[in-house]
């Protein structure tokens, strides 16, 4: 049987791997098919300290974005308490409900920080009242925001 042959991906492949993983492969996949269409490249050390300085900055890159989330959450906290106006009818119903819109607005009035709308989870609010909303700021961290509604 052939000596299997070592390359790193230059794109992602499906059920072969991502861009920058080294494989092992038979060494006429590699020659006939993936270095002449670009798709991957015989590693060398060179290449692997290349490879592997590459995964370094992007683990850097994705622990800062998570860091910063980290940092969000603790401003959401110390902020304590949203509050958000709305008409009131009676038995203290409100007009309408509160929307991951006015809640996002809500956020980057008092924060600065623009969230996105799809990562906020406002229960059903059709009373007066304090209620808990739920802020994803990262796949890892997830902020409890109180809303009082007035």
């Amino acid at each position: 049987m052939a000596k299997r042959v070592q390359l790193v991906l230059s794109q992602d492949i499906s059920k072969l791997g991502n861009q920058g993983d080294l494989i092992e492969v038979a060494p006429g996949y590699a020659r006939n098919y993936l270095i002449p269409r670009g798709l991957g490249y015989r590693a060398t050390p060179g290449v692997l300290k290349q490879v592997e300085r590459r995964r370094e900055a992007e683990r850097l890159r994705l622990e800062q974005i998570k860091q910063d989330a980290e940092a969000m959450k603790t401003a959401i906290a110390t902020i304590g308490l949203f509050t958000i106006k709305k008409e009131v009818g009676e038995n203290n119903a409100i007009f309408g409900t509160v929307t991951a819109d006015e809640v996002a607005e809500l956020i980057k009035t008092n924060t600065g920080k623009d969230i996105d709308r799809r990562d906020i989870e406002v229960p059903s609010i059709n009373k007066l009242g304090e209620y808990t909303v739920l802020v994803k700021l990262h796949s890892e961290v997830t902020a409890e925001l109180r809303l009082r509604v007035a």
